[in-house]
This record gives structure tokens, sequence and C-alpha cells, in this order.
């Protein structure tokens, strides 16, 4: 085989996984045209189409598939003799890709950041802020972090934070002119902030639990955001009520600008997780990026 012919393959597999010219290009580090290049030259060598194309997606043929199926246990044995090949080297060094929520960058992955920059200063991590739900492993990621509920089953997932609350909280002024809740049915009459979930791309049901009973609450109002720092700046200034990760209003809560109710109705759950593929081998570099992660105080849990 010639060194060409291996890195029109790789091309090829990078592009039907992805399904899409524009995420592979990116993964690749190369441009679109040249990419495009490789894989119509690659078709022409075999005589045979093995994308299709349109100029909304790319479909693997059925020639393209019987070859992707060839071709993805090869790459992943060598991808796993190269990972043992690292493992020799005592400092972890690469990049990882990471997919995550602001939410949780903030409140895990960045504290990790800083302890794996002083210990394993070679070690690259690049993070993808990003509150949608990706296919790590079509676009390239090592892992993701997100909730314990969000993670697919087929993945590997390894609890690395706390447990995590939500808070039901309003400004003062909110509660001058109206009364406050005693239970979440009676949010249906209040004006609440809602956020729509990137995930699903529905309104966030607002969840509550108490005495083994749970229960979700549609709730009405005059904004929506996709973002929850302006959810809570529309609560501070009286516009409505707002649920928030509960440590997001802790200190609004403490300067008197937020007032919280309904705090026995919201009860801890499981908080995030790292996950990853798993026909996935830890690099040195993953591994260390993974204890970093699991030093957080109470992260001492696998999911």
């Amino acid at each position: 085989m010639r060194r060409d012919d291996l890195a029109d393959l790789t091309a090829f597999l990078a592009v039907a996984e992805a399904r899409s010219f524009t995420r592979a290009a990116a993964r690749l580090g190369q441009s679109q045209s040249s990419l495009s290049q490789i894989v119509r030259r690659l078709e022409e060598r075999l005589g045979l189409r093995l994308l299709t194309r349109t100029t909304r997606s790319v479909a693997v043929t059925e020639a393209g598939r019987q070859l992707l199926e060839t071709l993805r246990p090869a790459i992943d044995e060598v991808e796993a003799r190269l990972v043992a090949l690292s493992a020799l080297r005592q400092t972890p060094s690469g990049r990882l890709r990471i997919t995550t929520g602001r939410h949780a960058v903030e409140t895990v992955l960045w504290p990790a950041l800083e302890r794996l920059a002083r210990t394993c200063p070679e070690v690259e991590v690049e993070v993808s802020v990003d509150p949608a739900l990706r296919d790590i492993v079509a676009e390239g990621f090592d892992a993701g972090i997100r909730l314990g509920e969000q993670v697919a089953q087929d993945m590997i997932a390894v609890r690395i934070g706390a447990e995590l609350r939500m808070a039901v909280v309003g400004a003062p002024c909110y509660f001058e002119r109206h009364p406050r809740p005693a239970t979440p049915h009676a949010l249906t009459r209040h004006r609440c902030i809602n956020i729509r979930l990137p995930t699903a791309g529905g309104l966030y049901p607002w969840e509550f639990g108490k005495d083994g009973r749970t229960l979700n609450v549609r709730v009405e109002g005059p904004l929506i955001f996709n973002d929850m720092p302006l959810v809570l700046k529309a609560a501070t200034t009286g516009l409505g009520l707002a649920m928030v990760f509960e440590d997001q209003a802790t200190a609004l809560i403490a300067e008197g600008r937020l007032e919280r109710v309904l705090a026995d109705w919201c009860p801890p759950f499981p908080g995030y997780h790292l996950y990853y593929p798993d026909r996935r081998l830890p690099s040195p570099a993953f591994a260390a990026l993974l204890a970093a992660l699991r030093r957080q105080p109470t992260a001492d849990q696998a999911g």
C-alpha cells in the first residue's frame, strides 16, 4: 500500500463518520476543497462511488458502507497500538478535545484544567463550550462532560462532580407584587422565565421532588432564553421567577438580590460525568485529565 492510499482512506473515514465534509475538514485540519478532491481521487482509483453528496448532506453508498466496516476496526487497532506505544512515555502529552456546557466548565472542568496545567504541561486540552449534546465519535471529541441522565447508554461514564440542586428564585421587588408560591402547582399563576433546552429544542419543564414524589411543571412567562446568565439577570431585575442551579444563585441570595422559594421541593441529584466511547483505550494524557477531574471533593463514585 502506498502512503497516499492510507491518507486517502483516513480522509474517507472521517467524512463518512461525520456525514459532513465541513466537520471532517475541521477535525483533520484540512480545507473542504482538498478533502473533497482526496475522496474523489480515491473513488476514481477504486472505480466506485463511495459517497453521495448533496448541497445539504453526505450519505454513504453501499460500497462506502462496506469499506467503512472494514476500515473502522483496522484503524481502531492501529490507534490502540499507538496508545500503547505512547504509554511508554513518562510524561503525558498530546491534545484532548472535550465538549461540555458552561456550568460544567465553571464548576468541575476549570479546577481540573488548572491542576493539569501544573502537573502535565505537555498536555493540550481543547474545550468546546456548547449546551447542545454532540456526537463525540462523529465529531472527533475524546470525551464529553454532561449530567449523568444525558449520557448515552453505549458510553463509559465516570462521575466527576458533587451532587447538584436546583433553586427557584425571584427578586425582592417581584415578591412585593406577587405572593410566594407554597407548592410547585402555584407556579402556574406566576410569571416565570423559561429556558429552552438545546438538547431537545423544547422548553425545560421545571422538575420537583418531595417524599418520593416527582412533579414536572410547565411554566409560562414573558421571557425565554437559552442562556442561564440571562435567566439570572432577568430574575434579579424582577421580571419573573427562575429555576437555576443552586450554586449560581448562592451569592445573589447572600447579597439580598434574590430570594429562594420551594427549597423543600428541590432535592439533590447526580452531578456531572465524563463520558467517552467504550472502544477508546485511555492514553496517558486522557488518564491524567481523568485523574485531575476525579479530585473533586465528592466525586469519588463511578457512573
